[in-house]
């Protein structure tokens, strides 16, 4: 909102003796801070930034209100000259509880015009000025004041005026030129004939004020804030009095407001008034609050006297008494944002400064809590799969019902996990798998020109139950394109399915996953999160220290049935000779040869061993009969 500052030093005389930094710095400390300065008019205005709940500030005597606050110096006082009301001209009726009060006055009008001061202020404040003195001047008092009013062609009036609810057909033509339908909701100025105004948004084409215009009615209500805002809304129609109204108008000012526009059409057009009056009454004030001592020292961490309390809300406007240990607020009428203790604490915070607020650490009422064993688990899978080359997936947690069927499980019923309003067909149903998003991310790389995709997700599926779908977490792996073939060393081969076993094998799972072909060369399996091992269990093996001596390596040349597993063997193996020595045992040579027995094959187990000492021939003899002993407990023996 745009704020000039010879119109804000007639509100606060102080105001005139800061410097435009001065006063953009003390407008910012009270939270309102300045968007710009410009010079319009031969005069500097600001645009200052006004929060959605601070409707009391959209004006120049509410900015002045603020300053005089923070500076504890006086304002200008506001004092139309005083209007003597008598019995209505034109009879008004309150029909809604949306308008509790309205204020109106019917004036003849001379022949002048808006003075030219008005009319620079005006264009200052980037509105334009219509030379009409009605319109200008109550556009005028709505800057100065921040209280909407409207004038009326009180000859176009037919009969009495009403504020009232519109009916089911209804039409206006506003100010803008469009025809609007009415709805039941809308709240409306209307006369014998129908509606002639959106009561607080827009007036009406059919009775505003013109160059032909002789007589005004003129209006200054209050109106409720939610229904204001509601019907803007609906009509897409956002003015200056439904921004005012829609955030909360300052009831007490309805009658002073219709004054001063009566004195400044008497002034500007040598206006005649044939007589004011004023419907209704002002609405009930809001209840005091009851603001506690120990509010300030959990607000502002600090204690903070209820003297120095009251006396910064009494600068605000608020009546305050002071109780033992507290005190009772009454906000004034303009400050509706002002209805809880927290409320109250804040602005005696902000007036004093945020600046005077000490640093100080919340108190810590215990340790922090662990963190969950579910969560960690999935930590230390996400980093082990980056660790082996894998890059994490993010994907939607609702697919097509097309994709879904594909890889859920059969008994897994769609029908439990189909959303009542999805966005689309494409994101329905709440999945029961990851492998349809993850060979469509795969896919997509693949056709890019990715050499090879490594894909995991670990996120929640959903399974169809009695009472609705449950949640798990589950990890989703998928592996494809070509390994190898950078060197020499290392030829190039597609991805087979063995490697996505290794690949859970190494990852802790005691069992065979289901690996699934997901497209030519590309495979993948998932299996729920809680089959794998939990976070405190290490997958990576402790390192041990390189010893200093000498390590020993012996070989068992070894037959062995043509379908012996090399796992079984090895594990046997492993299991009779001393962990701690023990350093590699490993096959490095299979003979197959007709001149071998018929169904064996020759394997060549090497072992190796070393420890932090000598090892001497007879122990390492006894460690290599252990083992033979072992393989032979499977059916393996030793080749002549």
């Amino acid at each position: 909102m745009w704020i000039e500052r010879k119109a804000l030093a007639a509100e606060i005389p102080a105001a005139a003796a800061l410097d435009t930094r001065q006063l953009c710095e003390l407008l910012a400390a009270l939270g309102f801070p300045v968007d710009g300065v410009a010079s319009r008019e031969g005069t500097e205005v600001v645009d200052v930034d006004i929060t959605a709940n601070r409707g009391d500030a959209m004006s120049h005597r509410g900015m002045a209100r603020e300053v005089a606050a923070k500076l504890q110096q006086p304002l200008a006082p506001v004092a139309p000259p005083s209007v003597h009301e008598g019995a209505p001209r034109v009879p008004v009726r309150l029909e809604s509880p949306a308008c509790p009060l309205y204020a109106t006055a019917l004036l003849s009008l001379g022949k002048g015009t808006t003075p030219l001061e008005a009319q620079a202020f005006l264009r200052a404040l980037e509105s334009s000025p219509k030379c009409l003195p009605a319109v200008d001047a109550s556009n005028e008092l709505l800057h100065r004041y921040g209280h909407p009013t409207h004038a009326f062609d009180a000859d176009r009036i037919q009969g009495a005026v009403s504020v009232r609810w519109a009916k089911a057909g209804e039409t206006l033509v506003t100010l803008d030129g469009v025809t609007r339908s009415l709805a039941a909701q809308d709240l409306v100025i209307a006369d014998e004939a129908g509606p002639i105004a959106l009561a607080g948004v827009m007036g009406g084409e059919g009775t505003k004020v013109t160059e032909t215009t002789r007589r005004v009615l003129l209006e200054s209500a209050w109106f409720d804030p939610k229904t204001v805002r509601a019907t803007a809304r609906r009509h897409n129609l956002h003015t200056d009095a439904s921004h005012r109204f829609g955030r909360g108008a300052d009831p007490g000012m309805a009658v002073v407001a219709r004054d001063l526009l009566v004195d400044r059409l008497q002034t500007w057009a040598g206006a005649t008034l044939e007589g004011a009056w004023t419907a209704g009454s002002l609405p009930a004030p809001d209840a005091s609050v009851l603001l506690p001592e120990a509010m300030f020292m959990r607000v502002a961490g600090e204690p903070l006297t209820l003297a120095e309390a009251s006396g910064i809300l009494r600068r605000l406007g608020c009546e305050v008494t002071v109780k033992a240990g507290a005190l009772i607020v009454q906000p004034p009428t303009w400050r509706h944002d002002l209805t809880i203790p927290d409320d109250l604490a804040e602005e005696v915070l902000r007036l004093r400064g945020y600046e005077h607020i000490p640093s100080v650490l919340p108190a810590l009422e215990g340790p922090p809590r662990p963190l969950a064993a579910g969560y960690l688990q999935r930590q230390a899978l996400a980093r082990r799969l980056a660790h082996l080359g894998f890059h994490q997936t993010v994907t939607y947690g609702f697919i097509s019902p097309e994709a879904d069927a594909a890889f859920a499980a059969q008994d897994n019923a769609p029908e439990g996990r189909t959303l009542a309003n999805p966005l689309g067909q494409e994101y329905s149903v709440m999945r029961g798998t990851l492998l349809s998003s993850l060979r469509a991310t795969a896919e997509q790389n693949l056709r890019q020109g990715a050499r090879e995709v490594r894909l995991f997700e670990v996120a929640p599926t959903y399974t169809s139950g009695p009472e609705g779908p449950t949640e798990r977490y589950t990890l989703g792996l998928a592996w494809g394109g070509t390994l190898g073939g950078e060197d020499y060393l290392s030829p190039a081969r597609p991805v087979r399915e063995a490697d996505l076993v290794g690949m859970a094998l190494d990852l802790g799972l005691t069992s065979r996953p289901e690996v699934r072909s997901l497209g030519e060369g590309l495979f993948g399996f998932e299996l729920p999160v809680s089959d794998l091992p939990q976070a405190g269990a290490r997958i990576i093996p402790t390192f041990r220290p390189f010893s200093r001596f000498p390590a020993v390596e012996r070989d068992l040349s070894l037959l062995v049935d043509l379908g012996q597993s090399h796992e079984a063997l090895a594990a046997a193996m492993r299991a009779a000779v001393p962990g701690d020595t023990l350093q590699d045992l490993r096959c490095v040579d299979v003979f197959r040869h007709k001149s071998l027995p018929e169904g064996r094959q020759a394997w060549l187990m090497r072992l190796r061993f070393q420890a932090d000492r000598t090892l001497v021939g007879g122990e390492v003899d006894e460690w290599m009969a252990s083992a033979l002993a072992a393989a032979e407990s499977l059916g393996a023996k030793l080749r002549a």
